[in-house]
């Protein structure tokens, strides 16, 4: 399909957070980005392609798979084949911000 295409899922992942369990996740919905959560982890990665992210916690709420989660959350723009996401994270009393590009590959939008 053309541009690009999203899902969120969390609870289904089991076990919560797993890479392989959320890329699995991903292939049966045929999407370019999956979004999960639960762990409460900041995670933004890509892998074979395809671009994962977990938001966090945005007040970095107590989670039993994550002994110091950080206080994050992020914002996407999506503009046709690309992906820009900004991850704002705090850290040590500091506000940090990273921006992360996805651009869906030229080979996919031909198919």
């Amino acid at each position: 399909s053309s541009g690009i295409n999203a899902e969120y899922g969390g609870h289904q992942v089991v076990p919560w957070g797993d890479h392989d369990a959320i890329a699995t996740i991903r292939r049966q919905l045929d999407v370019d980005v999956m979004i999960s959560g639960h762990t409460h982890k900041l995670e933004a990665y890509e892998k074979e392609g395809k671009f994962y992210i977990n938001p966090g916690s945005v007040t970095g709420a107590y989670s039993p798979l994550e002994r110091d989660p950080v206080p994050a959350f992020i914002l996407m723009d999506i503009q046709a084949n690309s992906l820009v996401t900004y991850v704002y994270s705090l850290t040590n009393e500091e506000m940090e911000v990273k921006k992360i590009e996805f651009k869906k590959s030229v080979a996919e939008r031909e198919e």
